[in-house]
This record gives structure tokens, sequence and C-alpha cells, in this order.
């Protein structure tokens, strides 16, 4: 197919977009990453080392099923305590943080708050709980609480300004407090998509409480940083994750189900 030659005579340069600009950058940074893939320089039998290790790894003990579910429950209230926790206070905090409801100012400040606490990785969170509340389930849940409000607070006000404000504006104007404006004008559109910002949450928090007990705070990651640091008990290692694969498969399957209808209802709402 023929060019069209006025393309030709426009430098390359102008053709430049941030699109093209930001995967230019991704580009260069991945290359001058590749010195990263020659490990350590010692001459290593990797094939070796990954048999020897699938033999230790499998089959997984199915002997420390018991335990296992029981620190799965114990990680999954973990995981629903945080986020409901969050849920209440995100709630609150996106109010502030949305342009259709706040001043400038507030704004401002509450999206500058939801960036820092956005920022903290959730293994620092617990690494700070833990040192306050001590290594417990507490620590656990103190920390996911913090780390979820970073995000469902952003989410929450993006759903919020993604609402149509003239149905809180009539309301207001025909004599309705701004309560009554906001429970009937606005959070109806706002609360599929806040409920299905919860749910992703709720399972991404499943996830996590697997891992922040690695450092003390509570769950299922105490068993598997005691079963890694043994050298035979990569065979109980595995099991945890068998378990931790099945529970997370299907909180995924049943989170997707109700997405999905939460989007049937939308677009029958907007039908």
């Amino acid at each position: 197919m023929p060019t069209d030659p006025r393309d030709a005579a426009i430098p390359w340069y102008n053709r430049l977009n941030v699109v093209n600009v930001t995967f230019l950058i991704f580009l260069l940074a991945a290359g001058a990453s590749l010195p990263a893939l020659e490990g350590s320089g010692r001459d290593l039998d990797y094939w070796e080392n990954l048999t020897r290790f699938g033999a230790k790894f499998f089959p997984p003990d199915f002997s420390i099923l018991d335990r296992t579910l029981s620190a799965l429950w114990e990680t999954f209230q973990i995981a629903a305590l945080s986020t409901f926790f969050a849920i209440g206070l995100s709630l609150v905090l996106s109010l502030g943080a949305a342009h259709n409801l706040a001043p400038r100012w507030l704004v401002g400040l509450t999206r500058m708050l939801l960036n820092v606490i956005r920022t903290i990785p959730s293994l620092l969170w617990a690494l700070l709980a833990v040192v306050i509340v001590g290594s417990n389930s507490l620590a656990g849940v103190i920390a996911l609480t913090f780390y979820s409000i970073g995000y469902l607070g952003k989410f929450y006000s993006e759903a919020f300004e993604a609402t149509d404000v003239r149905v809180r504006s009539a309301l207001q104007a025909i004599g309705a407090s701004p309560m009554q404006a906001f429970q009937y004008g606005l959070w109806p559109n706002a609360k599929p998509l806040i409920w299905s910002h919860s749910l992703w949450m709720l399972e991404y928090n499943v996830r996590s409480a697997s891992i922040i007990g690695y450092v003390g705070a509570g769950g299922i990651g105490l068993h598997l940083k005691l079963y890694a640091e043994s050298p035979e008990g990569w065979d109980k290692f595995s099991m945890v994750l068998l378990c931790i694969l099945v529970v997370v498969t299907f909180l995924d399957f049943l989170g997707e189900r109700i997405r999905q209808r939460i989007k049937k209802r939308l677009a029958g709402g907007n039908g």
C-alpha cells in the first residue's frame, strides 16, 4: 500500500508522542538491564539443581492438611477484616478526593495522603505493624487495612467522579439535603463500581495475607517461612502452596462471576 508522500516530509521527531516515547524508554531500560541475566558467574548445573529441587518439592505432604487449612482460615480472616475496615475508611476519604464532591484544596490534600499510603508496600506496613503490636494476626489486619486504603480511596473517588452530578444537583434544587442528594442521586450510580473494587481488594488481600506472615503478621505466611528454612520441608511447602492456589483460584472465579453480574446490571440500567 503506497504511503502518503506528505508523511515522508514530516521530521521523525515530530512524529513522537507520549506513547512512542514511553515505549522507547521501556526498550532502552530493558536493554540496559540485560547484564542482570548473567547470574552469579558461577558454573552451575541449572537442570540438575531443578531436578533435585523438584524431587524434594513433590509430592506434597498431605499429612499437614489440617493445620494448613487452619492457617488458611486465619489468613482469610485477616484479609476479610482488613478489607472491611478499609472499605469504611476509604469511603470517607474518597469523598474528599473526588473533584465533583470536595473543594480543590481538600482534593489535593486527600489525594496526596492516598499517594503516600499507596507508596508503602504491604510488607513494609506489616513490619511497622509487627513492631507496634507484636507478631500476631492483629498486625496483619492493621497492615492490610492501611495498604488497602491507598487503593480503595483512589478507586472510590474515581467511581464518584464517573457519576452524573446533574441528578444530585437536581435533587438539591428541589430542596433535598446534601445527604439526601448523595444517597439518592450519587450513591446508586457509584455503588456497583464500588462493590466491584471492594471484591477485587478482598481477592488481593487474601494473596497479600499469605505473604505478610513471613515477617510475623499472622496467617499462613509463617508456615511458608518455617518450611522454606527446613532442608526437608519443601514437600510441606508445596502442600501450603497447593492449598493457597486452590483458595485463590476459587476466589478469582467467584469474584469474576460477581463482577460479570455487576456489568450486566450496569448495562441493563444504561439501556
